[in-house]
């Protein structure tokens, strides 16, 4: 008789999470910012340390068709209003429903082949130092497009600080 309020727990649990409603999420993707690892980090150069910046979001998605084989991932500079574009590579389905949620997190190193974290000055020069300009600041905004092609709202980031040595 000692294993009888256990067992009745195990009972009304199961109970309880058979009657739970899968999410009810809009169709269109909706993201919000959570969080970065740093807000400042050195400019790409071959004498600057390796380093990487990590932006993690919150998502839904009420289809569940988050994630490609083509660009779904915007990521836009605020210096020059430049187009980073990427892909998120599928989001498996959750639960008997179609809606999906999660965190995002996504590293951008300061060393890569072809665009990397850099300074831009006054006059246009890019990844370059200057004992004028010590640090450059910036922000990106996100968004995200799932394969029926709904956009998600724009997230931005807080400022971002490039030393710029």
């Amino acid at each position: 008789m000692k294993y009888l309020p256990y067992s009745l727990f195990v009972v009304l649990f199961a109970a309880f999470t058979a009657c739970t409603e899968p999410p009810n999420y809009p169709d269109e993707p909706y993201i919000e910012f959570v969080g970065m690892n740093k807000n400042a980090i050195a400019q790409g150069s071959a004498s600057s340390p390796r380093d990487t910046l990590a932006i993690t979001f919150f998502f839904t998605d009420g289809n569940g068709d988050i994630g490609s084989d083509t660009t779904n991932f915007f990521l836009r500079d605020s210096r020059d209003n430049s187009l980073i574009p990427n892909r998120l590579f599928p989001i498996p389905e959750q639960g008997s429903g179609n809606g999906v949620s999660g965190e995002i997190t996504i590293r951008i190193p300061n060393k890569v082949a072809g665009p990397n974290i850099c300074c831009i000055f006054p006059d246009r020069r890019v990844c370059q130092t200057d004992p004028r300009f010590p640090q450059d600041t910036f922000s990106y905004s996100i968004q995200i497009k799932d394969r029926a092609g709904n956009l998600s709202n724009i997230i931005r980031t807080p400022p971002i600080t490039i030393l710029c040595r």
